[in-house]
C-alpha cells in the first residue's frame, strides 16, 4: 500500500495550519478588543462628518491594525505573566504556539503600518494620537498594573483617544465640547471595563504577583464601587447629549433607556454575595452596552 499522502489529505493540513495560524493571530491581536476600539473612532468619525464617506476607512483600518498591534505587544511584554496565570496561559505566547520574537515581529509591523496610514492618510495630529494611545497602553498601563491595582484608572484614558481621532479625521476640532464629552464617557466606561476583568479574575492577579483590588477591600465594598462605576457610565452617556450629541427624540429614548438597562443590571452586584463573585456577566453587559451607545449614536442622523 502506498504510503504517499493523497493532495486532499495535502489540502486538508494545509487548511488546518491556515486556520490553526488565523486563529493565533486574531488571539494576539485581542480582535474583540480592537474592532470595539475601531467601532469607537467610527463613532468619533461619523459625528464630526455626519456622514458615511470612503475617507472613514482610513483612520478606522489604522486604529485597527494600532489595537491589533497594541494588544499583540502587551502580550509580549506579559507573556511571563501570562504563563502564571489560569486565564491566559493558553494564549498564544505562554501556550508555546507562538515564539516571542514573532509575535513581537507582527507586534512592531502592525503598530508601523498603522502609524503609517495615519499619518499619511489622515493627518499629523491623528498620528499623534495614535501614538500616544500605544506610548500610554504598552507603557505607563502596563507598567503601572504591576505597581497599584488602581492602574485601571490612569489606564482609562486608552478609552477616550479612538473616538477623538476618529473626530479630527472627520473635520472636528480638538477641543470640541461634543468630542470632548463622548470622549469623557469612553474614559468613564473604560474603568469598570477593566475593573470587572480583574475583578473576575482577582485571585488569578494575587497568584501572578500582580496588585489586586481582591486585597484592598472586601466582596461588599467591591461590588457597592463597581457599581457606582456602572452608573457613573450612564450618567455620563446621558450627559452627552446636553452638548449636542443624538439629536433625534427616538435615539435619546433609546440611550435612555439603555442606560436604565445597564444600571439594573449592574444593581445585581449589591444582592449577590457568593463566594464566585459574579463580576463575569457585569463585564460582559457593560460591553454590550457600549456597542449599543455606538450604533445609538451613529443612527442619529436617520431618525432626524
Amino acid at each position: 500500500m502506498s504510503t504517499v499522502p493523497s493532495t486532499k489529505s495535502i489540502a486538508n493540513r494545509q487548511t488546518y495550519h491556515w486556520k490553526e495560524r488565523a486563529s493565533l493571530l486574531l488571539s494576539l491581536g485581542k480582535i474583540r478588543i480592537s474592532l470595539l476600539v475601531t467601532l469607537s473612532t467610527a463613532t468619533g468619525y461619523l459625528l464630526a462628518a455626519e456622514e458615511v464617506t470612503i475617507q472613514m476607512l482610513v483612520p478606522a483600518a489604522a486604529v485597527f491594525l494600532l489595537a491589533c498591534g497594541s494588544c499583540a505587544l502587551n502580550q509580549f511584554q506579559e507573556r511571563k505573566i501570562d504563563a502564571l496565570m489560569e486565564r491566559t496561559r493558553n494564549r498564544p505566547i505562554p501556550s508555546g504556539k507562538l515564539n516571542p520574537s514573532s509575535a513581537l515581529l507582527i507586534s512592531l509591523g502592525l503598530i508601523s503600518v498603522g502609524s503609517f496610514t495615519l499619518f499619511c492618510g489622515a493627518s499629523l495630529l491623528t498620528g499623534i494620537l495614535g501614538l500616544l494611545a500605544i506610548f500610554w497602553y504598552n507603557g505607563v498601563y502596563t507598567y503601572l498594573k504591576r505597581k497599584s491595582a488602581f492602574a485601571v484608572i490612569p489606564g482609562a484614558l486608552i478609552g477616550a483617544i479612538p473616538p477623538t481621532l476618529g473626530w479630527i479625521s472627520g473635520g472636528g476640532h480638538l477641543l470640541d465640547p461634543r468630542i470632548l464629552a463622548v470622549a469623557f464617557l469612553f474614559f468613564i466606561w473604560q474603568v469598570p471595563h477593566f475593573w470587572l476583568l480583574l475583578l473576575d479574575f482577582g485571585k488569578d492577579y494575587e497568584k501572578a504577583g500582580l496588585p489586586s483590588l481582591t486585597r484592598i477591600f472586601t466582596r461588599a465594598q467591591l461590588s457597592r464601587i463597581t457599581f457606582m462605576w456602572i452608573s457613573a457610565t450612564a450618567v455620563a452617556c446621558m450627559v452627552t447629549q446636553l452638548f449636542g450629541i443624538a439629536q433625534s427624540l427616538a435615539i435619546r429614548g433609546g440611550l435612555f433607556i439603555s442606560a436604565i438597562w445597564l444600571v439594573w443590571k449592574g444593581s445585581k452586584l449589591l444582592r449577590v454575595y457568593s463566594p464566585e463573585f459574579p463580576f463575569h456577566f457585569a463585564f460582559n453587559t457593560i460591553n454590550a452596552y457600549a456597542f449599543v451607545v455606538m450604533v445609538l449614536f451613529n443612527s442619529d442622523k436617520l431618525f432626524r
